[in-house]
Order: C-alpha cells, then sequence, then structure tokens
C-alpha cells in the first residue's frame, strides 16, 4: 500500500504547501493552513483529476454570440429576481450564505415550491427526504400534499405494486422522487415502489422532463412534482442523476456536505469544496442550467472554504439579520448578471419567508406619541427608497471612559458624527454615553443617514422630542456642512407617499426636482450650527 501524501492548504485562497506556514505568501493572512489527505499519484506519474479536458472548442468573435434563447428565469419571488437583476441566468452558479438558522435551507426549498414551471432537482445532504417532505408541508401545505393523478410528462415516481421498492432516505441509492410524492412521505419505509421497466431515465424522470432554458415552450408540472428530491452527497453521483434527469435548475444543500471520490480529504475542506465547486460550475456552463449553492459560514462571518468558492460562482447572496429579529435581508456581494446594491427583505413566518414589498412598514415609527431621541432618516438602499427610524440614547457615563455603542451602524462614523457635533457645533458630549440603534435590525451604509443620526443624539441630549412626521436625508461633512446625496427624489417621493410633513435636506441640493402635487414641505439646512435652530425653535 502507497504512502499517504499530505499537504498544507490556505483556507483563505487554496494556496498549496508542504508544510505549515504561519503566514500565507500568496495572500498574506496568518493562521489559515490547514492539513489535508492529497490524492496518491497515479500509475502514469502525475495527480489525476475529475476535469475533463475540452476538446474541439474554438474562439469565435464576440459579436457572433447569441443569446436569443438565454432569457432570464422568473422564480415567481419578486424579491428574489430583483435582487439578482431580473432572474435567474441559464448556466449561472449562484452562491447563498448565512448564520445557521437564518432561512437558507428555507430559502431553497421555497424556490421550487413556488416556481412550478421550473422543473428541479433537490440535492439535500444534511436532511432526510422525510425531513424536506414535513417542511415542505409546512412551507406550501397545498404544493406539498400527496398527487393523486401525476400528469403526463411529470417526473413522478410510480409507486405500482410488485415494483423494485425506492429508498429516499440518506445513504440509499441515489434516486430522486417528487417532494409530494409517495415516495418521499414513505422514505423510511421499503413498502413505496417504482416502476422501472422503462429504464433508469423514465422511471426517474417520467417522458421527457421539459428544460425551459433549451427549448421555446415551456411545459410547466403540475403540484409538487416540479420538484425532485436527492439525498446524496457524492458529487458523481449527484451529475450523473442530475444528467439523467436534465432538470431546468439544480440545488445543492450544502456545497460543505458534497464530496468528490477522486479526492481523498473529508467534505468540507479546502480541496473538496474548491474541486466540487468547479465540476458544478462545468456542469453548469455545459448544460445550461442554474445551480444555487448554500454555503456555511465561519465564526467570523466569511463563507466556509477557500475565498476561490466566492471567485468561482457567478453569484454571492448572503443573508444578514439575527434570530431575535423576524426580518431577514439577503444582500448581493457578487453578481456578474446585475448590481451589488441591492437588497431583499423578507420575514420569517410561519409558512417560510414572505417577501417585504415594504420596508417603510417595519422600519418607520409605530408608536404614536413623540419621544426624544427618535429621528427618522430617508435613505436609498440600491434603488429602492425606504424610510428607517434611527433611535439614540445620551446619559450622563456612569464610568471614567465614556461607553460610545452603534447597532446597526458604523461605530467608526458615530464616533465621526460626535466629534463634527463637538468641535463645529459646540454640543459637549465628552463626558456622555452615546448609544444608537437603526430599528428592524437593518444594517445601514448610506451616508444619506447622517443628518438623522445627529438629529437623534441632539434630541436625546436635550431631552426634546423630534415630531414623528418629520424625516431626514443629508450627509455630514467633517467641517460641519450638510451635504447632499444623490437619488434625492425618490426619498422625497417615497416620503410623501407615507405622509410625512417635512424633510430636512441640504441646501446645496439646489438642482432637485420636485414633482407636481408633492405635500410635504422641503426645509434646507446648510450647516450643524443652523440645525439645532430648525429642529428645537419652537
Amino acid at each position: 500500500m502507497g504512502k499517504v501524501k499530505k499537504a498544507w492548504f490556505c483556507s483563505n485562497c487554496g494556496a498549496e504547501s508542504a508544510k505549515w506556514l504561519g503566514r500565507c505568501p500568496s495572500c498574506g493572512e496568518w493562521n489559515t493552513f490547514a492539513e489535508e489527505i492529497i490524492q496518491a499519484p497515479s500509475a502514469a506519474g502525475g495527480r489525476s483529476s475529475g476535469t475533463r479536458v475540452s476538446t474541439g472548442a474554438r474562439a469565435v468573435p464576440i459579436g457572433e454570440i447569441s443569446t436569443q434563447d438565454q432569457e432570464r428565469i422568473s422564480l415567481h419571488n419578486d424579491e428574489l429576481d430583483r435582487l439578482l437583476g431580473g432572474g435567474l441566468v441559464p448556466g449561472s452558479v449562484i452562491l447563498i450564505g448565512g448564520e445557521p438558522g437564518i432561512g437558507k435551507s428555507t430559502l431553497s426549498l421555497q424556490i421550487p415550491l413556488h416556481a412550478p414551471h421550473l422543473l428541479t432537482l433537490y440535492v439535500s445532504g444534511e436532511e432526510s427526504a422525510r425531513q424536506i417532505r414535513m417542511r415542505a408541508q409546512r412551507l406550501a401545505p397545498a404544493a406539498a400534499a400527496p398527487a393523486v393523478d401525476a400528469p403526463v410528462g411529470s417526473p413522478a415516481v410510480d409507486a405500482s405494486v410488485g415494483s423494485p421498492a425506492v429508498d429516499a432516505s440518506v445513504g440509499s441509492p441515489a434516486v430522486a422522487a417528487p417532494v409530494g410524492s409517495s415516495a418521499v412521505a414513505a422514505a423510511a419505509s421499503p413498502s413505496v415502489a417504482a416502476d422501472s421497466s422503462a429504464g433508469p431515465a423514465a422511471s426517474l424522470a417520467g417522458s421527457s422532463p421539459v428544460n425551459p432554458v433549451s427549448t421555446a415552450s415551456v411545459t410547466p408540472a403540475a403540484g409538487p412534482d416540479n420538484c425532485l428530491v436527492l439525498c446524496e452527497t457524492m458529487l458523481e453521483n449527484i451529475l450523473e442523476r442530475a444528467r439523467e434527469i436534465n432538470p431546468a435548475l439544480l440545488i445543492i444543500d450544502s456545497i460543505q456536505t458534497v464530496y468528490s471520490q477522486l479526492l481523498d480529504s473529508s467534505p468540507g475542506s479546502v480541496t473538496q469544496v474548491r474541486e466540487c465547486a468547479a465540476m458544478l460550475l462545468r456542469y453548469a456552463k455545459e448544460t445550461h442550467t442554474p445551480v444555487i449553492l448554500v454555503g456555511h459560514i465561519t465564526k467570523e462571518g466569511s463563507i466556509a472554504g477557500p475565498k476561490v468558492l466566492e471567485h468561482i460562482v457567478d453569484v454571492v447572496l448572503q443573508f444578514e439579520g439575527d434570530n431575535t429579529h423576524t426580518y431577514r435581508m439577503l444582500r448581493s456581494f457578487k453578481n456578474r448578471y446585475g448590481s451589488t446594491a441591492e437588497l431583499a427583505i423578507f420575514e420569517m413566518t410561519q409558512t417560510g419567508l414572505r417577501e417585504v414589498k415594504n420596508p417603510s412598514e417595519m422600519l418607520i415609527p409605530m408608536h404614536e406619541e413623540n419621544l426624544s431621541g427618535m429621528a427618522v432618516a430617508a435613505m436609498v438602499d440600491g434603488t429602492r427608497p425606504f424610510l428607517i427610524e434611527t433611535q439614540a440614547l445620551v446619559s450622563t457615563a456612569a464610568y471614567g471612559t465614556p461607553q460610545r455603542s452603534a447597532t446597526g451602524f458604523d461605530i467608526r462614523r458615530m464616533n465621526m458624527l460626535l466629534a463634527v457635533l463637538e468641535k463645529r457645533a459646540g454640543f459637549r458630549l465628552a463626558t456622555k454615553d452615546v448609544f444608537l440603534n437603526m430599528a428592524g435590525g437593518l444594517k445601514v451604509t448610506d451616508p444619506a443617514t447622517d443628518l438623522a443620526v445627529v438629529s437623534a443624539i441632539l434630541s436625546s441630549a436635550f431631552d426634546l422630542a423630534i415630531p414623528g412626521r418629520w424625516c431626514f436625508s443629508a450627509e455630514v461633512g467633517l467641517s460641519g456642512e450638510i451635504r447632499p446625496v444623490p437619488h434625492l427624489e425618490r426619498r422625497i417621493a417615497e416620503a410623501n407617499r407615507l405622509g410625512f410633513e417635512k424633510i430636512f435636506i441640504s441646501s446645496y441640493n439646489a438642482r432637485t426636482h420636485i414633482p407636481k402635487g408633492t405635500r410635504i414641505e422641503i426645509v434646507k439646512v446648510s450647516g450643524m450650527g443652523a440645525l439645532g435652530k430648525l429642529l428645537f425653535k419652537s
């Protein structure tokens, strides 16, 4: 038996080394090398690889490449479609990451349940088929109900008596079954049968499933029969079933549980994650099938695995939020086919993730009385304007060093605004504790919230309430000036739609076009000195 070969790999960039290194010479990160077992050399003297050498490829002028059949695929989810830039691009690979329990698997299963026109292969390496069926019944009770009569051409499994049994549990032979079929409902029982007389392709996918990417007309699959569940972790088996079924969408939950038999390292290792992602990318490009990968994250908040994983995929989406809030924010950190300045907001309910099409409803004040330390900011995230409540608390410091705390807002920017208040406006806050919170658990990066933050701090410091029907939208500069912000027309229109009476903006927004019929009063502010007088002049 040959000697086992080991190597050290950087978990950040995937660089390989024969020995442990404290600092990666490739990316410069510290303490990122981990030991892994690598594959022994083949008989020919080189390392075997799961990659296939492409033959027959030729270079063509970019103008001759046709894009007529590359229409985006709608997921019947307005928030997700907008975040992706208008829907799924055929052949794209999407990576979804987030904290445990934040809703990654929920969103992945909701996609095929809410898009009956997509023949979807849902591959799970973390749950059994019965567990997936139970979750599907909770997310979409009507869609996950057992199918009585499978339509012609649907991928429903024929449960005729006397035929070989199909076990859909984890670790069993990889056989995909519709999420609402009796094969999934009785995954742990050997009494469920499948008709294999027509061959493996027919027993898996019915009669010629339709892939909407490669054909002009789409034949929708009725009910839950469009979602095939496959409990498998070996990538070679997954790709074999996918090529037999020819799904319109492939979902892998999760990439850290998938492994290739061509590699000796354990699932979730740097080598396995990198090579499995590369093989799935190759499958997506060859078959024009979009692939969604669910990814774990580390304790630092980054997606687990090598950094090259994020470079390989086309789209990187990451959930924000925590279990103390019902709202989940899905941000785009990379998108080759759309903008990365977009944000999708969902509410976690008993029946899954619900779209929040009007975020201002959850972020503006719910109380009727005016309270000190509160101000409303008109902000824009991506292309969407919405209003958010800013809450501040200023109190006398109980210790020698005043405390500074910010939730949902950059603490360094808050310290900068406090320094501007003290230096440029003369407000003494050096001996005060300052706490800042953005309502709804949202993380705010728009500089237009500066004016609302400053106003909330002043309101709490003087214990004077700001009317709840006032809002703010401007950036604060280091010299104390109130700077203009882009997309002001959208901010004003949103505040006007919600019935606000005043909006405070920069006096340098002189060329702002105010639509006719706007009832909201626009108050222009030039500097920090004038802000206090305008807020508390009465």
